[in-house]
Formats: structure tokens, C-alpha cells, sequence
């Protein structure tokens, strides 16, 4: 079994798409799940309850978290530290593998020219420093060896089934409207982008890699 934690956005959908290619037993998990394969199981779950989370990983070989909140520093405060310690204490009980699709919050905004792993972290903004202690909360597991886990980083989403990102709001919509595209950063800086079907593929792709464990990996696209 390979569960989904946050399934029903564009990353989840994806994924679970991809996980087809490895596991015909998949568990979608939500408040409200539906079905993206015929096959899939579906488990109703918010995620800040803790018994509730241990029910919907059990019997789980490899979990993913996709899970997103609303864009409010607050909501991510006081919401990921919790969800991500029901997860982590949810995968060491059940002896499951944790998959973490993050962001790049929380490194340092003068060294992302050519992004790395090696990337030094150092968030500007308090949401930054939020995906810095979750991330730790996952590595320090890793590290005392209660866990297996992987972080898979991509930046900005575009692609299908993604319909407010910044890349298609400024560039996209409006060009199809036959309008000039937009831009809001500057000209003379690369912006990097993820491109939803390539970074789904590559999780899977990890997830289902014993060597790609506890690591952190950069899933983007240029």
C-alpha cells in the first residue's frame, strides 16, 4: 500500500497517477477524497487529528505528504508543526517510508542562482522559517535513525489542473487573451519553475527508490 496524505489537488491527482506504474494499492486521503484510479482506496481525514492519521497510514509501505493550507503565515504556523508531528509519529508506528513534497522557502534568497541540495537554508520570511522546522522536524528523525524519509523540493507549480500560479496568472492567461505577458521579479534573475507532471513522476520515481531515502532532493524544472 502507498497512501497519500493531501490527495485531491494537482500534486496529489498526479501522483497518484504516477504511483500506478508501482502499486496497484492506493490510498487517497482527504477530508473529501474521490477516486483518480479505479482501484484506489479512499479514506476521509483531517490531518491535525492524530488517531485519524494513525488509522489512514497503517498497512502503508511508503507515505506522501502533498498537503497544502491556505497562504496565511498564521494557518502555516500553527498547522504544519502539528500535521507534520502526526505524520512523523504516524510512519515511525507503522514502520513506513515518508515522502515529503516541499518547497524552497527556506533557503537562502541571495544563493538560488543554481539551486542544489547544498543550497544553504536560510529563510527571509516567516513562511520560510516555517518549512525550515517542519523540514528539520523530518531530518532530525532521520538523523536519530526513527525514520525513513526523503524531501522532494520543487519551486513554483505550473502545469495542468494548476490554476493561480504566478506563471500562469502574469504569463499565460494573458497571453491567451492576446495581451502582453506581466512580471513582477527581475529580468535579470532566473526564475525557476516545476512543472507538475515532471516533478509527480520523479517522486514517484524516489519513492520507489530504497537509495533515494533519507536525502533531500530538488525536483525542478528551469
Amino acid at each position: 500500500m502507498q497512501t497519500i496524505l493531501g490527495a485531491g489537488g494537482a500534486i496529489g491527482t498526479d501522483l497518484a497517477k504516477e504511483l500506478t506504474k508501482y502499486t496497484k494499492e492506493i490510498r487517497l486521503v482527504s477530508r473529501n477524497p474521490k477516486k483518480v484510479n479505479e482501484t484506489d482506496e479512499l479514506f476521509s481525514c483531517d490531518l491535525n487529528d492524530k488517531a485519524k492519521v494513525l488509522q489512514a497510514v497503517e498497512g502503508s509501505q511508503a507515505v506522501y505528504l502533498t498537503a497544502g493550507f491556505p497562504y496565511k503565515t498564521k494557518v502555516w504556523q500553527q498547522t504544519w508543526p502539528l500535521v507534520m508531528q502526526n505524520v512523523i509519529d504516524a510512519c515511525k508506528k507503522h514502520s513506513s517510508k515518508l515522502v515529503f513534497i516541499d518547497n524552497i522557502y527556506m533557503y537562502d534568497p541571495t544563493k538560488l542562482s543554481f539551486m542544489t541540495e547544498d543550497t544553504p537554508v536560510n529563510p527571509s520570511s516567516k513562511k520560510g522559517k516555517v518549512r525550515e522546522q517542519i523540514a528539520n522536524m523530518l531530518l532530525d528523525e532521520v538523523k536519530a535513525g526513527n525514520l525513513k524519509a526523503l524531501i522532494a523540493r520543487s519551486a513554483d507549480f505550473y502545469g495542468p489542473g494548476i490554476n493561480n500560479s504566478l506563471l500562469q496568472e502574469v504569463v499565460f492567461k494573458n497571453m491567451q487573451k492576446g495581451k502582453k505577458a506581466n512580471w513582477f521579479c527581475s529580468i535579470d534573475k532566473i526564475h525557476s519553475f516545476t512543472y507538475t507532471p515532471d516533478a509527480t513522476k520523479a517522486t514517484a520515481m524516489l519513492g520507489n527508490d530504497d537509495k533515494a531515502y533519507n536525502q533531500v532532493w530538488l525536483t525542478y524544472s528551469s
